[in-house]
């Protein structure tokens, strides 16, 4: 890269001796990250099979957040069909990880039949979760 700033024209750039095995070896490099990351990717979603509803993107947020319920809040709608967001005991520190309700998407509120405490790994407390709505409901 230092060397294509100093000389900028295109010509010059991409013929150098070696840059194409260069760019062949980035590039097979980047197919084995980018297949490590799918295989981990489709084990999360068998551990929890609602993060097929989410795209890659929106998973490697959820996943990247997991020790912060208060933001993976922000995914429960696209994993949960009717579930807007999560009623949190304010009153504890943030991040906020005791849950006394929910909330749907036409803003009914649901109270818990008892509360819920998020912690662990996020595919297994969201399957509390998950659990928690089958038993209230």
């Amino acid at each position: 890269m230092q060397e294509a700033s100093e000389d900028p024209l295109v010509i010059n750039a991409c013929t150098v001796d070696g840059r194409v095995e260069t760019l062949k070896e980035f590039f097979a490099d980047i197919e084995l990250c980018e297949k490590s990351l799918n295989d981990y990717l489709e084990q999360k979603k068998k551990m929890f099979p609602r993060f097929y509803f989410v795209s890659n993107q929106a998973l490697l947020d959820i996943l990247s957040n997991g020790n912060n319920p208060e933001k993976v809040g922000a995914y429960l709608g696209d994993c949960f069909d009717g579930l807007k967001a999560m009623d949190w005991y304010k009153e504890d520190p943030r991040p906020w990880r005791r849950s006394k309700g929910m909330f749907s998407k036409e803003f009914e509120y649901v109270p818990f039949s008892s509360d819920i405490t998020l912690q662990g790994p996020v595919e297994s407390y969201l399957n509390d979760v998950q659990e928690k709505m089958r038993v209230t409901l």
